[in-house]
């Protein structure tokens, strides 16, 4: 596997190695598993074998024989928890269907008994032997399932408020020289994090712990202390790593509340480790998608008309959705837009943020459908995507703060030997492998919310910086600890960073790309109030006390040899005039544009963030192009990808070491999305049937022996202090289409379903 150099480092921080990587590597950096509790007892989920309709009866008696069983706990005796909202409608909850709350079933896997033991393993055996009786009837399943409710998104879900659209689609298309259409479908995918969905819950008096993965510490502290009808102040979540989330673990599960009011009851620790199969019904997943596109263009290439109309599975108690026609309706330049999102409600399990959640599946469609445009025009498709670069967003007019689309497709061209491509299909090959080349645009909006942090600066330099951030695996504690150390003058190994605990001051959820923007904007704020005080005490005057502001307002990048300059010689004289050996100081930061109520909602677990199509007068996006080389057996009909190359713009890189790595994952993720990833559902019985890692297919080293990321140097001081886009899920966004893509210039055959397996391939 191969990494390219950077571009320009113009507009970039050090590549300095991982704060934590020593931690890691050593086995010193500790998960909610880790976390030693005073003589825990340990909890085993029993979840439905069925999809849909209620519980008769429980048999216990064989389960409470085995040695070391505590308490089984049903509906028929589990403490109640008070009601809460979804996440994506302004509440703290994953799903609102709510375990041991009744004898009805919503959805195969629910959480029906937890079984409390000494031991795992006594635990583990109790739950095997609960038997249930059951009422089953018939479920819903998916898409074309007989039972299944249809109706449009808007008005359902508080985070889709419109269907994008603007001119008069359905004149401009039927007066266009060449039209499209054509249909897309992706499946149900499931997050797979390494660290399992562990929950442990410890009650001191009436103040309790709960270490558990979070991508949201303050937002589930909150939402266990309303379910559990106490005082948030009463709740501290602590995590300070989590083994991988990517949107699993970014709002309040249904397991949580239910296990700290056992151990409450109980009055002892409890620790939950569900297994791999448990995590795919206790937790969300993505939702599959069904897409029409419609696309109408002049013959010189230049969109007239576009429609995007979308389809998602819910569950039947949340209207959950994606919504992704927001960004592919703003992607490109056309005057006559239409879109419609709708949500299909089955006997499933509610979806939640997977990756790059409305942008995997949309831009998947949409990026298709520019090639089959592409290839009906006989016109390269990166050309077609530079004939209709936009400038502004074709919905509201508003200009992009920044957009460096096509310099990307320049970029990743120019490295993949795209010129080199024949553009017939099928013409090219090596022995008995078809090779195709296949492109995608890639994009993302650029998201920010309200933060807090405390900085502590000591006289001899050493900084302790505290925010109830998340390292979720993508570099926090690095570039917060590189903020730090750049804007104070002190040397990197100086700074120490404590995250990941609620008793920490707030930080928006780990999600929607703004952990980057958000936190180092807040970090940067209060050391520059630390700054101030320190030149306040060496220049008392109120001219000079002006001047000094103005040396240390907030920018994206100060000089890091004029910072040192101006502490490292004064820093002592500060300090004396102070008369202190400590200065620390606390601030709250929020974005331009966000709401009123934003620092009260902060403290209160839940989301402010702006950003993307929602600025005032502006729009703001990261972008970048993915190119990629897929190899066909003629025989075996086998499909490899030995190159994926992907140039992205994405603002000011905070550290090109750490951005790489999670491009890299994008695009190896884009690829399984493409070729591997399915969750594999038996529609007679609404269940999931690959729910192991053994039979739900993830890439290997040897599935990608090459991937080369490319950074474009992009300045944009519009968006945000650090002047960062954010780019944890631009990288797996398009890639998918890009490998179909490739695949139909390998093969002539235009695949619209994902996965692509061997057997769809017809040569």
């Amino acid at each position: 596997m191969t990494a390219a150099a950077p571009g320009p480092r113009t507009n970039m921080g050090q590549p300095v190695p991982r704060y934590d990587a020593a931690a890691k590597v050593t086995g010193r950096a500790t998960y909610a598993s880790d976390m030693p509790l005073d003589n825990p007892a340990y909890a085993f989920l029993v979840t439905s074998a069925i999809a849909k309709g209620r519980i008769d009866r429980f048999e216990l008696d064989d389960a409470k024989r085995v040695r070391g069983v505590i308490e089984i706990v049903t509906h028929e005796n589990a403490p109640k928890l008070k009601e809460s909202k979804l996440y994506s409608n302004g509440g703290y909850a994953g799903t609102t269907i709510q375990p041991l709350k009744s004898a009805e079933i919503a959805h195969d896997g629910q959480i029906i008994a937890v079984v409390v033991a000494e031991s795992y393993e006594a635990a583990r055996e109790a739950a095997n032997r609960v038997k249930v009786s059951y009422s089953a009837a018939a479920p819903s399943a998916t898409f074309d399932s007989p039972g299944t409710t249809t109706a449009a998104a808007k008005g359902q879900n508080s985070q889709f408020k419109e269907d994008p659209k603007v001119g008069d689609f359905a004149k401009a298309f039927d007066a266009a020289e060449v039209k499209l259409v054509a249909s897309y479908e992706t499946p149900t995918q499931h997050h797979n994090p390494l660290e399992l969905f562990t929950t442990s819950c410890a009650w001191m008096g009436d103040n309790l712990v709960i270490y558990e993965g979070s991508q949201f510490v303050h937002g589930l502290k909150n939402g266990v202390a309303e379910q559990l009808g106490i005082d948030a102040d009463k709740v501290r979540v602590v995590n300070p790593y989590v083994g991988g989330g990517f949107g699993s673990r970014g709002s309040m599960t249904p397991r949580t509340a239910i296990i700290a009011a056992i151990a409450r009851r109980l009055n002892r620790p409890i620790k939950l480790v569900p297994t791999r199969d448990q995590g795919f019904t206790i937790t969300t997943h993505r939702a599959e998608t069904r897409h029409e596109i419609k696309l109408g263009a002049s013959r010189d290439g230049r969109l007239v008309a576009l429609r995007h109309e979308g389809a998602e599975v819910s569950s039947r108690a949340d209207a959950y959705c994606v919504g992704g026609t927001k960004t592919t309706t703003r992607l490109y330049a056309c005057p006559n837009v239409d879109s419609l999102v709708s949500i299909v409600r089955a006997d499933r399990n509610t979806p939640g943020f997977m990756r790059s959640p409305p942008e995997v599946p949309y831009l998947f469609a949409l990026e298709s459908a520019l090639d089959e445009l592409a290839v009906e025009l006989k016109m390269d498709p990166v050309e077609l995507r530079r004939i209709n670069d936009a400038t502004r967003d074709p919905i509201d007019g508003k200009p992009y703060t920044s957009r460096s689309l096509m310099a990307c497709f320049d970029e990743a061209a120019r490295a993949f030997g795209w010129s080199q491509r024949s553009p017939q299909p099928k013409s090219m090959s090596d022995g008995d492998w078809l090779i195709g080349y296949g492109c995608a645009a890639t994009c993302y909006p650029t998201l920010v919310g309200p933060s807090a942090a405390r900085v502590r600066l000591q006289r001899d330099g050493r900084t302790r910086v505290e925010i109830a951030g998340h390292e979720i695996g993508t570099g926090a504690y690095t570039v917060i600890a590189q903020t730090a150390a750049e804007r104070l003058g002190v040397p990197l190994e100086k700074v120490a960073v404590f995250m990941g605990d609620s008793d920490l001051p707030p930080a928006p959820v780990a999600g929607g790309s703004n952990s980057t923007a958000s936190t180092c904007s807040a970090v940067m704020m209060v050391c520059d109030q630390i700054r101030q005080r320190l030149f306040k005490a060496l220049m008392p005057s109120d001219s000079l006390a002006d001047k000094a502001k103005e040396t240390v307002g907030i920018s994206p990048a100060p000089s890091t040899q004029a910072a040192k300059g101006d502490r490292s010689l004064d820093i002592e004289k500060a300090f004396d005039a102070l008369g202190v050996g400590v200065v620390e100081e606390y601030g709250e930061w929020k974005p331009e544009g966000a709401p009123l109520d934003s620092f009260r909602a902060m403290h209160s677990g839940q989301v402010r963030l702006v950003g993307g199509h929602q600025m005032k007068d502006q729009i703001a996006y990261a972008f970048g192009a993915e190119f990629v080389e897929v190899r066909i057996n003629r025989f075996t009909h086998e499909i490899r990808c030995p190159r994926l190359v992907g140039a992205f713009a994405a603002g000011r890189i905070m550290n090109p070491r750490t951005a790489r790595s999670q491009l890299m994952g994008g695009l190896i993720w884009g690829m399984s999305s493409a070729l591997l990833e399915a969750t594999e559902i038996d529609e007679r019985n609404a269940r999931y049937v690959n729910d192991n890692l053994a039979d739900y297919l993830v890439p290997v080293n040897a599935d990608v022996p090459g991937v080369e990321v490319i950074l474009l140097s992009e300045e944009d001081d519009r968006i945000n202090p650090v002047g960062v886009k954010g780019l944890g899920e631009l990288g797996n966004v398009g890639t998918n289409a890009a490998i179909c893509n490739a695949i139909y210039h390998a093969t002539g055959q235009r695949i619209r379903r994902l996965p692509v397996r061997l057997e769809d391939i017809e040569l």
